[in-house]
């Protein structure tokens, strides 16, 4: 079983300013907040303090090749506004590249570690999506890990419902009901990130992040990768491994071209700049 350590906690009224004096590295595309998992803890609990609704991206290799693809993605990755490197290649590469990022945010570890800072700090957490059976199943393993989490509810939609609006009005307004502060969303890319920039602020919640198969995981649906594989930058190939029919495309096909838009800007950096 994971441990989770105490978290940073922000009462009200007090404002450390983590957002605004965030730095940021860009790379590849991507403007990402410079922040270790601490920080980023700190800047949710800020968000959620200034009651003024935002999402948070976590761009990994999937989403920066869907970035380039995609101008909607493009469009609402704009608006997030908490970006944070999901991805063991985003660091290598931003090493590489002499930007280097200070900490890797995993989705599952920043869902494991906000659902600890909310319990320490009152908030109340709502999650939509998942697989069949995989939020009730995450909602119960919470409820053994943080006895004082306000779990304000869970949503698992059928299939296609992103394309049906009485259905995401429905969803809103069960989210809205709940006076939830966080909203999980597991969706997978780009559908939950689409979905925090098209409902996520109507839903009354004041933060949202998308976290993937965050809630299998808690819920022990799928295996999570051991340790040593997660801090080796090996997790795609075990997850890959569980589940090859569904994921062999995306790490081995649609993945590739990253490699090369990292080796194109590694021989811009080498190159000299001529002077005007």
């Amino acid at each position: 079983m994971a441990e989770y350590q105490a978290n940073p906690t922000k009462t009200a009224g007090q404002d450390a300013r983590v957002l605004e004096s965030a730095q940021h590295v860009y790379l590849l595309g991507l403007d990402i907040h410079n922040f270790t998992m601490d920080e980023t803890l700190l800047a949710i609990a800020e968000i959620v303090e200034r009651r003024k609704f935002a999402f948070a991206v976590t761009p990994n290799v999937d989403h920066t090749m869907k970035l380039r693809k995609n101008a909607k993605f493009r469009e609402l990755y704009a608006k997030a506004g908490l970006v944070v490197a999901d991805g063991m290649p985003l660091i290598w590469a931003a090493k590489l590249l002499g930007t280097p990022l200070k900490e890797r945010i995993s989705g599952a570890d920043l869902f494991d570690r906000t659902c600890a800072m909310a319990a320490q700090n009152g908030y109340s957490v709502f999650l939509l999506g998942g697989s069949p059976g995989a939020a009730p199943r995450a909602c119960e393993k919470l409820h053994t890990l943080f006895p004082d989490l306000k779990i304000a509810g869970w949503d698992c939609p059928p299939y296609g419902f992103a394309r049906d609006e009485q259905q995401n009005k429905a969803i809103q307004k069960k989210i809205r009901d709940s006076r939830a502060d966080i909203l999980f969303v597991g969706l997978g890319a780009p559908l939950q990130e689409e979905w925090m920039c098209e409902y996520g602020e109507g839903s009354g919640a004041v933060f949202a992040i998308g976290v993937g198969v965050s809630f299998s995981f808690m819920g022990g649906v799928i295996k999570r990768a051991p340790l040593w594989m997660q801090r080796g930058g090996l997790e795609w190939l075990w997850r890959l491994l569980k589940e090859p029919r569904r994921l062999w495309k995306r790490y081995l096909v649609e993945a590739l071209p990253f490699f090369g838009m990292l080796l194109h800007a590694m021989l811009k950096r080498a190159t000299p700049q001529r002077q005007a």
